[in-house]
């Protein structure tokens, strides 16, 4: 389902924009349009990886074999010298 939007936009940028999209051979609604699909893929990509790297440190967690306990928090000063309490 395509749904209406409607934009405010500066006069000079509009003019750019236009002039843009009559160079490319398109409308401003495609120029527009193209932009937020890309917009969304990335941040479905950037989504995914976060996922990806999110099991992976699970994964190595896992496997370390080291539990700290429930409820454990790193203090300040074990964050900066690299050790834990």
């Amino acid at each position: 389902m395509v749904k209406n939007i409607t934009l405010a936009v500066d006069e000079e940028v509009l003019r750019r924009v236009r002039a843009i999209a009559h160079d490319r051979g398109t409308s401003l609604n495609a120029l527009v349009r193209e932009h937020l699909e890309q917009l969304s893929q990335a941040k479905d990509d950037e989504r995914r990886q976060y996922k990806e790297a999110l099991a992976q440190l699970r994964e190595m967690s896992a496997r370390s074999g080291v539990s700290l306990g429930e409820g454990y928090k790193f203090t300040r000063e074990d964050a900066y010298e690299g050790r834990l309490r």
